[in-house]
């Protein structure tokens, strides 16, 4: 035997003895969870005295008339523990009893979940009787190795053309909508929820407005979507610990379909929404504020959920996801939305200037990126898109001057060419909300309006398709 491999076995052996103290020493530990008495509620942090528990496990608040609230332990300091409500703490007294129900998150899955809505807990919200727990997985999912990851190599259809044609999406891409208000973010997620070719579509809405819920189910999705559909609402008058585990749940679920070998398409209205709520957290437990008032534990969030989507090991499924991040004032560079620029595989930006001209979807596809085209796309489809971008460019940088008239013609070939193109480009770029689009039929409207040349079907990179 080798030096080195002597080393190498003596490492491991130091390894395993390790570990193996830890995994003896564990269940002791868990032993020692024990009631406690509540001795502090300020905001939203409850504060017990006495309780051992670990953290992020359950713990039930006894409250007036025998009512029990659940509450997860988010921190410890000294001989006190805190605690976040899942649920409102109306009659909550002082000295109240705080047991530890020895569980963490979990998550009942299973495909009983189709065409079902329910709420952070997994409690059914469409009054169609309980649910049918057929497996268990947990909240915080697993990681997987990124060695063992499926490439991403084929294009996804979610059915909108300029999105298709211009910012190709991959089969298990993470993709941000980045939007502020009323700019058609909803509407776009609607119609990809409708036209992508996916075998599950799982709906995280988190921190939005109430009525968006009935909204989304009955007019987006309507009957037919739901089928294929799990829909997790955590409104905004949730405490934020339910809004967390509303987007921990609805990943959950997703992952779950993925290891089932099926190509699952998540969305998650919104990334911002479960960014202020660990924001509300941390801040309640003690977390110092850095930039904007986020603490830290929020930017360490972010990317441990991203990370839970995507294509999964040796070819069991994929992730397809796609996150809104809610822009304030239209500010880009805003905390977040810088945050998961940096994470995601790319970002579809809806802009206000081009809703305000009534161009729907809203999007600027200057500002917009998808960073797997490169793997999905053919030299010529590449090149197209290059040629619309620099074109859009042009005339966007003499936009005023065209429209008061002091352009002349003449002055720059492609500024000229745009000029020409243009109502081709607008009506292109445009999209009635009931119109599908596949990638074949919206790279081919490409060709037509640049070049007038009629490509041939798609072959490789592969399309997928439903």
């Amino acid at each position: 035997m080798s030096i080195a491999a002597s080393h190498w076995r003596e490492a491991r052996n130091l390894r395993l003895a390790a570990r193996l103290d830890n995994t003896s020493a564990q269940p002791r530990a868990l032993g020692l969870a024990r009631e406690g008495v509540l001795r502090r509620a300020v905001g939203l942090t409850l504060e017990a005295s006495g309780c051992s528990a670990p953290l992020g496990s359950r713990c039930r608040v006894e409250t007036s008339g025998g009512r029990w609230v659940d509450a997860e332990v988010v921190g410890f300091s000294g001989d006190r523990t805190f605690l976040m409500p899942s649920a409102d703490l109306e009659g909550l007294l002082p000295n109240a009893r705080v047991v530890p129900s020895g569980q963490r998150g979990e998550v009942a899955v299973g495909e009983a979940l189709l065409g079902r809505v329910i709420d952070s807990d997994g409690v059914p919200l469409d009054g169609r009787g309980p649910l049918r727990a057929e497996h268990w997985v947990g909240l915080a999912g697993t990681s997987i190795n990124p060695l063992m990851r499926e490439p991403i190599t084929r294009s996804l259809d979610v059915g909108v053309r300029a999105i298709n044609a211009l910012l190709p999406i991959g089969r298990g891409q993470r993709v941000g909508l980045f939007a502020g208000s009323g700019v058609g973010k909803s509407t776009l997620l609607g119609m990809m929820t409708r036209f992508t070719a996916a075998d599950v579509i799982v709906v995280g809405l988190i921190g939005e407005r109430g009525r968006e819920v009935r909204d989304f189910v009955e007019a987006t999705l309507g009957e037919e979507g739901l089928r294929r559909a799990v829909v997790v609402a955590a409104p905004a008058d949730r405490p934020p610990l339910a809004r967390l585990h509303g987007a921990l749940r609805a990943t959950a679920i997703a992952e779950w379909y993925r290891d089932q070998g099926l190509h699952v398409l998540l969305l998650m209205d919104s990334l911002t929404r479960f960014a202020q709520a660990q924001r509300e957290i941390g801040l309640s437990v003690g977390e110092p504020p850095t930039t904007r008032g986020y603490p830290p534990s929020v930017f360490a969030k972010l990317p441990a959920l991203v990370e839970r989507a995507g294509n999964g090991a040796d070819g069991r499924g994929s992730i397809t996801a796609f996150y809104t991040v809610l822009t304030e004032g239209d500010d880009q560079q805003e905390p977040i939305a810088d945050a998961a620029r940096a994470i995601l595989d790319g970002h579809i930006v809806l802009t206000r200037r081009i809703a305000d001209a009534g161009q729907y979807p809203a999007i600027d596809v200057e500002v917009s990126v998808s960073r797997v085209m490169q793997d999905i796309t053919d030299a010529p489809w590449r090149e197209r898109i290059r040629k619309l971008k620099r074109l859009m460019s042009a005339y966007n940088a003499q936009r005023d001057l065209i429209a008061i008239g002091a352009y002349q013609r003449g002055n720059d070939p492609v500024v000229d060419e745009a000029l020409a193109r243009w109502p081709s480009i607008l009506q292109f770029l445009g999209q009635d909300v009931s119109e599908a689009a596949d990638v074949a039929a919206s790279r081919d409207a490409l060709a037509r309006l640049l070049d007038d040349v009629r490509t041939p079907p798609i072959t490789t990179p592969t399309t997928e398709t439903a």
